[in-house]
């Protein structure tokens, strides 16, 4: 028997060509919002689109997820996935792949900033990195990142630090997108769209 927990109804996307995608948005909620599943969706147009995962599979239930997401992509649209995995040179490889005919969803940032973390690199350089290579990237780019700053404070000094530069890199990451989305219980809010 299937679980509505294990197999949500996909987010109501609003019916968008993904060549009419702004040039970057920000799909921002907490775990299992529905957040990878509406990103995703906003790319079902495209006959070709980059899937840029930073998930390490660093245990047995981190690697379930990553193929739990690799099946719905393969049973979804018509969309071509091209899975690439960058667990942390995000900038430097975005600017590599980047195409005005191929939009690239990156699948997620929050993961990305936990690799840094772990890796012992400057996340506030890295995320500066990251926000002033942004603009130059040809093609729509859609961004994921967990909103972790919503719950009780940590309570040790890493975790406190981690919820800290996951704040600040969403903040960024938002300010230069042209259209932020807020997903809670699988439901989309926009928060900020550009107008044009």
């Amino acid at each position: 028997m299937e679980s509505i927990l294990t197999k949500p109804e996909p987010a109501n996307v609003p019916s968008r060509d993904a060549y009419s995608l702004p040039h970057l948005t920000l799909v921002l909620g907490g775990a299992r919002s529905g957040k990878s599943r509406y990103a995703e969706a906003l790319l079902a147009g495209a006959t070709a689109a980059v899937y840029l995962a930073t998930a390490e599979a660093r245990d047995a239930e981190m690697a379930a997820r990553i193929e739990r997401h690799r099946a719905r992509r393969a049973g979804q649209s018509a969309t071509a996935w091209q899975t690439i995995e960058e667990p942390l040179a995000l900038a430097a490889r975005l600017a590599e792949i980047a195409r005005p005919d191929r939009p690239i969803l990156v699948d997620c940032l929050t993961l990305w900033l936990s690799n840094l973390m772990l890796a012992g690199r400057d996340a506030a350089a890295e995320t500066a990195a990251l926000v002033g290579a942004v603009p130059s990237l040809a093609g729509p780019l859609v961004l994921v990142a967990n909103e972790v700053g919503l719950g009780i404070v940590p309570d040790n000094a890493l975790a406190r630090d981690f919820r800290d530069h996951a704040g600040v890199l969403n903040q960024a990451v938002a300010a230069a997108a042209d259209r932020v989305v807020f997903l809670a219980a699988g439901l989309p809010l926009v928060l900020k769209e550009a107008r044009h």
